[in-house]
């Protein structure tokens, strides 16, 4: 399963997720969408995910904060406990024994990022 963790700004648009999800996913077409649970149901995440046709996983902050991240904000880190908010949401959604397809990647209004995962039990 692959997993496009997203983190997004209050301005951000459809438009700016599909952005990062086109840095982040290399043309591999992700099975769910995860977010911080704060901002699961922002309206241009659903629409986003409705175009896509897949779910939107709320990520617990808790779980956000538990996660490790090979990127560092130092931003991030104070307002949410971890490093990276799009890479977090990812591994912590595709499971245990998850990996990083890649690491977070921006937008080009640099208004969203995407981190692309694949769960442990995908070989």
């Amino acid at each position: 399963m692959i997993v496009a963790g997203i983190g997004f700004r209050a301005s951000a648009s459809a438009d700016s997720l599909r952005s990062a999800l086109d840095r982040a996913a290399q043309g591999r077409a992700p099975d769910l969408i995860a977010a911080p649970a704060d901002k699961a149901a922002a309206p241009c995440l659903t629409a986003f995910a409705a175009r896509l046709g897949v779910p939107v996983q709320a990520v617990p902050a808790d779980r956000l904060a538990a996660m490790e991240t090979p990127t560092q904000s130092a931003r991030v880190h104070a307002s949410r406990g971890t490093g990276s908010v799009a890479e977090a949401a990812a591994l912590a959604a595709a499971g245990p024994g998850a990996r990083l397809l890649t690491p977070r990647q921006i937008s080009e209004d640099r208004q969203a990022t995407c981190a692309a995962a694949i769960s442990g039990e995908t070989q």
